[in-house]
């Protein structure tokens, strides 16, 4: 019998032993207190985050994948963050994986069971075709989930570099992988449900690490997206806002460049800041290393 109790993440709140009896403005109050600490324990973690950023934007540059694994909450907050990386930063959906115990369906069907199998992650991961140039994140808000324990000791067997984020220090997870990132935020409002404040503190960490990476290979010029994909008529307004915003120019002179630039935001924004042609910007872009800012020469 698994002791969990002695985790923080199961222990009861203090603050809300008389939840029940909680007005709706009260309950709402309670939980934006404790949500404050979420934002907290990430704050005491931010050199540990800072070096996921390093290594994820590493994989990424040397062809590998950012690949979370979890379970339950965990690893649907882990296939969110992955889902949205292809239309924020135009990359394939091959690029961030999100891994959920139980598979696909279990995102919005729990397959609670499915996180007990260590051997689990580890099939996952073979299916698909880890490499040592890829970087593992495990997801656990406890710390323990044998599914991402699994998953993070064969992904060290095969040479990735691995992250644990758990929201319990001293973690089982944190322990076998590389780097452990472990915000302490303590009991939840009802006690041991860590989609609260625990899945609110991943996700926080989750955005740091795929924004930063992202950053860190080219994706961002100033605070731009400026890989975004048109996928949709709110998505061509945004490419056009973009390169006017990045240019200075009319919406007029931002279109006619994205159409000589085939639709892509960063070539257009190269062309135009430049003022040369698609091959030349593309050139310039190349020599770059897909940076913006380095591709127009400005500090």
């Amino acid at each position: 019998m698994i002791d969990l109790t002695k985790l923080a993440t199961e222990q009861r709140n203090p603050a809300t032993m008389n939840l029940d009896t909680f007005t709706p403005l009260q309950i709402a109050e309670s939980m934006n207190r404790e949500d404050q600490h979420a934002v907290e324990a990430v704050r005491a973690v931010l050199p540990q985050v800072a070096t996921a950023i390093s290594w994820a934007a590493d994989a990424l540059s040397c062809g590998g994948r950012i690949i979370y694994l979890g379970a339950g909450t965990s690893g649907r907050l882990g296939v969110l963050d992955a889902v949205e990386c292809p239309p924020t930063f135009g990359v394939s959906y091959d690029t961030v994986v999100g891994l959920i115990a139980g598979g696909d369906h279990a995102f919005v069907k729990a397959e609670e069971g499915a996180e007990d199998r260590a051997e689990g992650g580890e099939e996952d991961l073979r299916a698909h075709s880890l490499v040592k140039d890829d970087l593992v994140i495990g997801l656990a808000a406890s710390g323990r989930t044998p599914y991402v324990l699994g998953g993070l000791r064969y992904a060290s067997s095969v040479g990735s570099r691995t992250v644990a984020i758990a929201c319990n220090r001293g973690s089982e997870i944190g322990a076998v992988a590389d780097l452990a990132i472990e915000p302490a935020t303590g009991p939840e409002v009802l006690s041991g449900s860590t989609r609260l404040k625990a899945g609110t503190a991943q996700k926080l960490i989750l955005n740091m690490i795929s924004t930063g990476a992202m950053t860190g290979i080219g994706k961002v010029y100033e605070n731009l997206m400026v890989d975004v994909k048109q996928s949709n008529e709110k998505l061509v307004t945004r490419a056009q806002n973009i390169v006017m915003e990045a240019c200075g120019c009319s919406r007029e002179q931002a279109e006619k460049a994205l159409g000589s630039a085939g639709g892509s935001v960063k070539l257009a924004i190269v062309m135009l800041l430049l003022g040369c042609s698609a091959e030349e910007a593309g050139s310039a872009l190349s020599k770059a290393h897909g940076h913006v800012r380095q591709a127009v020469g400005r500090a």
